[in-house]
């Protein structure tokens, strides 16, 4: 298989390379950096924006399926800039896999595109998009994803796949802004702390993209369909943390914030922001309070029905995988 990943330079889309290079198929990384490393890996580098139509388009050319991982993350920023990287972006992925007769490609979505801001129980993909988001990531990539989930035809099969919570050594964002955070004692729990969440380990989340890559087709059925993927190990999510941070050498979070204080706050601090037009991210904003203080866990029936998919990594041993490399141990990610 030839294979493009976008994005391939970053946590998940460095996963999907590791697993594609395993299996043998030819990979092609496409993102914006320069990551020596995977060209001396034997992976073509092309180095380019999914937002320039034209790279991208040139880049698609020979290869028989695209991971589009590429996308901008995070809790705070301009709406302009995250249209840009997830709508543009996903939009010119779709046109350059048309324009190049590729035949599949697998988009990584997240839960937050269908999040209306309570607690989601079990839920499967039936449930609808909310009329409105808290933050720009999750309103564009919900965009992103019906784009991609409507592009579905005989031509072109399309699926998408919404990992909850990715972590794992080498994760650049999540564990490590915990860490920093209750160094500096900063780090408060945020509501009971009994609501519950399904992460998902990073190579479950790979092996999701090369499970549902390897089962689409034209009129397949995963074909035109969203799937939730996680660990299927709903825990609380402040125990979860907690093993994070011990996982770090670090003591659990011992403060603690009424939700609704916590939402208040993010309220507030957007606001001082976005009037004074401060760098970095508030502290807290609203949608990360209502992520922090939420159940969050997802039936996944369908993708272990359409996909093949059963996560090969627990919980237990991705928290060993990630103690030994934030601990210095010798062991890897696997």
């Amino acid at each position: 298989m030839k294979a493009l990943v976008t994005g391939a330079g970053g946590f998940l889309g460095g996963a999907v390379v590791d697993q594609l290079l395993a299996a043998g198929d030819a990979v092609t990384a496409f993102q914006r950096g320069d990551y020596p490393a995977l060209a001396a890996r034997g992976v073509h580098v092309v180095r380019g924006d999914v937002a320039d139509a034209e790279a991208i388009a040139a880049a698609v050319r020979g290869h028989d399926v695209v991971f589009h991982v590429a996308a901008k993350a995070g809790a705070w920023g301009e709406l302009a800039d995250y249209r840009r990287a997830n709508v543009t972006g996903t939009a010119n992925v779709i046109a350059a896999c048309r324009a190049a007769g590729v035949g599949k490609l697998v988009y990584t979505s997240s839960p937050s595109v269908v999040f209306h801001g309570g607690d989601m129980a079990g839920v499967d993909e039936s449930v609808p998009y909310p009329a409105h988001h808290d933050a720009p990531y999750p309103a564009t990539k919900a965009e992103a994803e019906r784009l991609v989930l409507a592009a579905d035809g005989p031509d072109l099969a399309t699926v998408a796949l919404r990992p909850h919570l990715i972590w794992g050594p080498g994760d650049p964002h999540f564990v490590p802004r915990l860490v920093a955070r209750q160094r500096a004692g900063r780090l408060r729990r945020v509501g009971s702390g009994e609501n519950l969440v399904d992460a998902t380990y990073v190579d479950n989340a790979a092996q999701a993209h090369l499970m549902a890559a390897a089962r689409l087709a034209p009129g397949a059925a995963c074909a035109g369909k969203a799937y939730f993927i996680g660990n299927d190990e709903p825990i609380a999510a402040w125990t979860l943390v907690d093993h994070f941070l011990a996982a770090a050498g670090l003591p659990p979070v011992a403060g603690a914030m009424p939700a609704e204080v916590a939402y208040a706050a993010g309220w507030v601090l957007e606001g001082v922001h976005g009037l004074f037009k401060l760098p970095g991210e508030p502290l807290m904003t609203r949608w990360v309070a209502r992520e922090l203080a939420t159940t969050h866990w997802f039936d996944l029936g369908a993708a272990r029905r359409d996909l093949g998919y059963a996560p090969a990594v627990s919980t237990e041993e991705g928290l060993r995988r990630l103690r030994a490399a934030l601990q210095g141990g010798a062991e890897s990610k696997g």
